[in-house]
């Protein structure tokens, strides 16, 4: 949710409350996401051991299983940095990034002996999040024996996690709140629970709603006691608790590798080949691997490549065996360096590696009726559109794209729409999107969809393909975040109050222009003399929130055609950013609510 950083977005909903046709909407959403601190009742107190209490208790719990390469132990973790000496290698130790090298060293041989010495002294953190100094490996050992050994079961939940902070109200016998209790962390929650459990009299009450995190990074959102323990007690065995003493998740068995390769098509994000980056041959290439061990590659063209895959699992990890005719560089067996959630790393000695990410939304399967239902679902933002070699999106910002049943298409410029035609039809190449709006000719090509998911079509001119167009999809009245945006922004008229072009000041060039956003999409200007221009103007999502405006060549707004970052938002100002492709800030834009 987006979060502005002067005034949360909560607040400022409150001041909007007359709004006509948002407020309703507004106030709603806003009343869903504020944590409420309320008087418990008796039933809501945290009993000392209580299966809720518990549950919570073993989700804070320490998980040492991470470092298990390091310290054998999944009841402890060491306290990096650590110096060890790995087949006769010393290395330091500063993140968990670096237990990678220690698996990579153990992995460059099959047929030698691995080992790892650590130099002490170290520093342990147990379970309970205590910390203490280990001086030799005499004294590690001891450690370990207390712990559960690889794969048993322990008390700590480790595929569940509480999205911090969070709160909890403490009261005395009369159920009277006597204070709030913010919480940080797994320590600090595992030491709090800790006195609920043990201390006498000690009465505390979760605050709700509490958004709990997947070991998938999926998230929940929980309201109450009873939703809570549920969503703990149906998630705590849903993982891989990976408590082996091998580094990362490549350790299980070849039924679930196999069935984790069937589960989603898989995104190529990086490919290196005998030490060369291939990632602009073969970066967002598809992979679809099927039961019957046939392997199809999707590439950015819509060509589909058939191939064989198979796996086996050794002493050191599990490979992937892939086998194609016409993608030599795909062809080699390769090994599981990394799994995590969603994605998988192999690679090959020799400067060999492919990053695959897991993705379930792509359509592999593309067919006419998918396309055209993809197509009538929503707006369509044209995100990219080069034609000959010429970026030609800036001028559709603003002026998203209507599909409908009947073959017509709409787009919204100005506020107003203009009507054309489309087509979806079957080349031998794959499906061709045919559009015909008048004045739109750099729309008007054979569009081949290479690349097909519910909010994103990829496109390529059959005739040309070096000619591209993205699509994203635009969603009116689904995002909050949205709405307060656009009911701002169409109440009352607005002044450019600063335009900082770099080091330049340009604001004056703005002087007594308004600035007038429509419902409609239109944004009208009136300049000191009371002449009017249209313009078009869209509020959007695209991992962060955009203002996207479009003024055609009218000067001086013309220099304001752009997707400005949304930074800021209150009902009196909004703040918009350009940043660089390396983050640093290029202009500002800042606009405020005329008296």
């Amino acid at each position: 949710m987006f979060n502005p950083k002067s005034i949360t977005m909560k607040t400022k909903m409150k001041t909007l409350l007359l709004l006509p046709f948002f407020a309703l909407l507004m106030v709603t959403s806003c009343q869903d996401e504020v944590t409420e601190i309320t008087q418990p009742e008796e039933t809501e107190a945290l009993a000392p051991n209580s299966e809720l209490t518990n549950l919570m208790f073993s989700t804070s719990t320490m998980d040492g299983s991470a470092d298990n390469i390091i310290d054998h132990a999944s009841c402890t973790s060491v306290e990096l940095p650590v110096t060890v000496i790995v087949n006769g290698l010393e290395i330091i130790i500063d993140s968990e990034a670096d237990f990678k090298v220690i698996e990579a060293i153990f992995n460059e041989f099959e047929d030698d002996e691995d080992k790892l010495d650590i130099v002490f002294p170290i520093t342990i953190i147990l379970s309970s999040h205590e910390e203490i100094v280990i001086e030799n490996r005499t004294q590690l050992e001891a450690l370990i024996k207390e712990c559960k050994g690889e794969n048993e079961q322990d008390d700590d939940i480790e595929c569940i996690d509480f999205k911090y902070p969070i709160s909890f109200s403490v009261y005395d016998i009369q159920f009277q709140i006597i204070d709030v209790i913010t919480i940080e962390s797994d320590r600090e929650l595992y030491l709090f629970l800790k006195r609920v459990k043990n201390e006498k009299g000690f009465l505390a009450s979760l605050n709700f709603p509490v958004t709990m995190v997947l070991s998938d990074e999926t998230e929940i959102t929980v309201n109450n006691n009873i939703e809570l323990a549920r969503t703990i007690k149906e998630a705590k065995d849903a993982c891989d608790e990976d408590d082996d003493n091998d580094y990362g998740d490549d350790d299980f068995t070849k039924e679930r590798l196999d069935e984790l390769l069937v589960t989603c098509p898989w995104v190529v994000y990086e490919f290196e080949r005998n030490a060369n980056n291939l990632n602009g041959q073969y970066r967002e290439y598809i992979m679809a691997f099927k039961e019957d061990n046939v392997v199809k590659v999707h590439t950015r063209a819509g060509t589909i490549i058939t191939g064989t895959w198979s796996t086996r699992v050794t002493d050191n990890g599990a490979l992937i065996q892939l086998e194609f005719d016409a993608l030599v560089d795909f062809t080699l067996e390769w090994f599981v360096y990394d799994l995590e959630p969603g994605k998988i790393k192999l690679f090959k000695a020799g400067g060999n590696k492919i990053i695959l990410k897991k993705n379930c939304d792509i359509v592999v399967d593309i067919t006419k009726e998918r396309i055209e239902n993809y197509l009538q679902e929503c707006f369509w933002r044209v995100h990219r559109l080069s034609v000959d070699g010429v970026e030609n999106d800036i001028d559709y910002i603003g002026t998203p794209l209507k599909f409908f049943e009947n073959n017509v298409v709409k787009i919204r410029v100005d506020g107003e729409f203009v009507t054309g035609t489309y087509s979806v039809l079957s080349f031998n190449d794959g499906f061709v999107l045919q559009i015909q709006i008048e004045g739109k000719a750099n729309l008007q090509l054979e569009w081949l969809v290479t690349f097909l998911e519910p909010g994103l079509i990829k496109l390529e001119n059959l005739g040309n393909r070096d000619d591209k167009m993205v699509l994203y999809r635009h969603c009116v009245d689904v995002d909050d975040d949205l709405i307060y945006i656009d009911g701002v922004l169409i109440t009352g008229e607005w002044e450019v109050a600063l335009y900082q072009d770099g080091d330049v000041n340009k604001t004056e060039n703005y002087f007594m222009y308004t600035v007038d956003f429509q419902v409609t999409g239109r944004v009208k200007i009136t300049d000191p003399n009371y002449g009017e221009f249209s313009g078009s103007w869209l509020a959007y999502r695209n991992e962060g929130l955009y203002l996207g405006m479009f003024f055609r060549d009218y000067e001086p707004f013309n220099a304001l055609n752009y997707r400005w970052k949304i930074v800021e938002v209150s009902p009196n100002r909004i703040e918009l950013k350009d940043f660089s492709s390396t983050g640093e800030v290029e202009r500002t834009l800042v606009l405020e609510k005329r008296n």
